[in-house]
């Protein structure tokens, strides 16, 4: 294994080259790695099922094995996540604003790449495709660090995707794999400030929780997702139905499934018995007054409420008004995302303004904040946080800006 420095310093100067390459030899790039994992498929499968079987047998839980474990249509929706990105617009180089000052001075404002982008990551080994295409399609270079759980997976796609890289001519180091999977490597990979522009890190709270302590480059957080639905009493009920039972189960494995029901009193009493019964297999745990409606929910906790169980389960909150629910999601939730349903326009966007969230979303499920579901491509997370960036990021979030000035000999009196 080189030494995390080494490592670094080939990132870097990869970087430097793709931050000058064009948008022809960037996309030529992306067709070329698709066309590598295809190539490598039996190779990548063979690799991830090492994963797979060292996970079942450390007794790793059925929905990390479910995050970890690839197929054939898996890594064709890889490659396929590659190729989506050729039809995405670069945003490298677009001139953003642009004036006149008095003094004759024309400045514009134009968008460039970060760098070098690090992701720290856990048992997805699809993230190394992901991440590894919006930094290219973006001029930045990958640097990757998974998990031990993903290992096999991660050399396997790592290697397609430099094939590829090395296929179209540009430098394979513009992503580059850190294979050092030791809790002191991850330390020392968040405080390589000379090499890392922007550190975002995708995994669970003791990740999220290390970054925070340790890091000493910028970053992104990709924070948990303890997401809500409150269902309004002007709510359609079958509508409220559908989308609850989407929002949790459809992948209850993901930072945006719903993780947490939150009903107004004035129609719990209808609303509560259907949607339970429609939530099959989903274990349920409420407070006193949902429990006194459905005798199934167990009785929740005060950690229940701020879990982000990413399983099947969910909490169950009765409220009387619009502010109460306001309070509990603003109070519980994480900034992820949060849902309201409701025919009722004034509640709605009551509901839109205050709650303070990356996104929410009227009358549709949480699943659907996604980078791919928001047109920007195969995300690379999806930012909790407020500065820089907020919600999916796309290829516009892994950008910065530089202000170009133009002269004809003024100084300054």
């Amino acid at each position: 294994m080189a030494p995390l420095t080494e490592l670094g310093e080939r990132v870097s100067n990869a970087s430097e080259v793709l931050a000058r390459s064009s948008s022809e030899q960037k996309n030529e790039a992306l067709v070329c790695a698709a066309d590598a994992l295809m190539a490598a498929s039996s190779e990548i499968l063979h690799s991830n099922s090492v994963d797979v079987i060292r996970a079942e047998e450390s007794g790793t839980s059925a929905t990390v094995i479910d995050r970890l474990r690839l197929d054939e249509s898996r890594v064709e929706a890889m490659a396929g996540g590659l190729r989506q990105l050729l039809e995405l617009s670069d945003p490298i180089g677009r001139v953003l604003e642009c004036w006149s000052r008095p003094n004759g001075l024309e400045i514009r404002k134009v968008s460039v790449p970060l760098g070098v982008v690090a992701i720290i990551y856990e048992n997805r080994p699809n993230v190394t495709s992901d991440a590894f295409g919006l930094c290219l399609k973006s001029g930045n270079a990958a640097f990757l660090r998974g998990s031990s759980g993903a290992i096999d997976s991660n050399i396997a796609i790592a290697r397609a995707l430099r094939k590829g890289l090395a296929a179209a001519g540009l430098p394979e180091d513009a992503a580059v794999l850190v294979t050092d999977v030791s809790h002191e490597a991850a330390v020392k990979f968040m405080q390589l400030r000379e090499h890392i522009d922007c550190l975002i890190p995708r995994g669970g709270p003791a990740l999220i929780s290390s970054v925070l302590e340790n890091a000493t480059v910028p970053y992104v957080i990709d924070g948990d997702g303890n997401c809500h639905v409150y269902v309004d009493k002007a709510a359609d009920l079958d509508l409220a139905t559908d989308v609850v039972v989407n929002a949790k189960m459809q992948r209850p494995s993901v930072c945006n499934a719903a993780e947490s029901l939150v009903v107004h009193s004035e129609i719990a009493e209808q609303f509560l018995p259907r949607v339970a019964k429609a939530l099959t297999g989903v274990e349920l745990v409420g407070d006193e007054r949902a429990r006194n409606l459905v005798s199934s929910i167990a009785a929740a906790t005060n950690e229940d409420w701020f879990t982000e169980y990413l399983d099947l389960k969910m909490s169950v909150r009765v409220v009387d008004s619009l502010d109460e629910a306001i309070s509990h999601v603003n109070t519980h939730g994480t900034g992820h995302s949060e849902a309201i349903i409701s025919a009722d326009n004034v509640a709605t966007e009551e509901f839109a303004h205050r709650v303070d969230a990356a996104a929410v979303l009227v009358n549709t499920s949480t699943r659907f904040v996604d980078g791919e579901e928001f047109g920007f491509g195969a995300e690379i997370g999806i930012s909790t946080q407020k500065l820089h960036a907020r919600g999916p990021m796309g290829l516009q979030q892994l950008t910065t800006t530089k202000y170009i000035v133009n002269g004809q000999g003024q100084t300054r009196g």
